[in-house]
């Protein structure tokens, strides 16, 4: 096996290849070791010193680390955490883990305007985030202003307000014209 790993505009953030389906659908956010009780290959990766977040994707997972290690200590041993995963023939998530679709739900008199912003969100935005290890999702829009939620590569990142204020919001205002200003929101 063959784990190819990409940087991300998050230094302190790595994409982690493994060449094979990671989630049949959805993604999966670790933030803590706690969260990764329920995914046997969060829990390998979190037991190396130093990892403080773990998401996963279609085909990749994506790995944070505390400021305080380097990568070049810490890589190998999660290469080795992936590796042995996939050789242990256990599930990527335990048994009723489930995985997030996505965007929030919302109704009401929003509905039309909130479709057409999940529509340009799945189009437009959240494949190029898949490319840098990241997700972004819809949480909820509220007189003009869409409230996104950032996960992987992208929650913590130096580049993640420039992305959300220049990239998504122009990219919403232009084809939305309701939409007024785009915020992230903690989860």
């Amino acid at each position: 096996m063959f784990i190819q790993t990409e940087s991300t505009p998050n230094p302190a953030t790595l994409k982690f290849l493994p060449g094979q389906t990671v989630l049949e659908a959805g993604t999966a956010d670790f933030p803590s070791v706690d969260a990764a009780e329920k995914s046997p290959l969060a829990k390998r990766i979190f037991g190396v010193n130093g990892v403080t977040g773990v998401f996963f994707g279609n085909d990749f997972v994506t790995v944070t680390k505390s400021d305080d290690v380097q990568w070049d200590h810490i890589k190998p041993a999660i290469l080795g955490a992936v590796m042995e995963h996939y050789q242990s023939g256990q599930p990527v998530m335990g048994a009723g883990a489930e995985t997030a679709s996505g965007h929030a739900e919302h109704t009401g008199e929003d509905a039309e305007i909130v479709n057409q912003i999940k529509d340009l969100l799945d189009s437009r935005v959240r494949p190029a985030v898949a490319q840098d290890g990241g997700d972004i999702t819809f949480h909820g829009f509220d007189r003009g202003v869409v409230y996104l939620h950032m996960q992987g590569a992208c929650a913590g990142c130096p580049s993640s307000t420039l992305t959300l204020k220049m990239g998504i919001e122009n990219l919403l205002r232009h084809y939305i014209p309701e939409v007024t200003e785009v915020r992230p929101v903690a989860v």
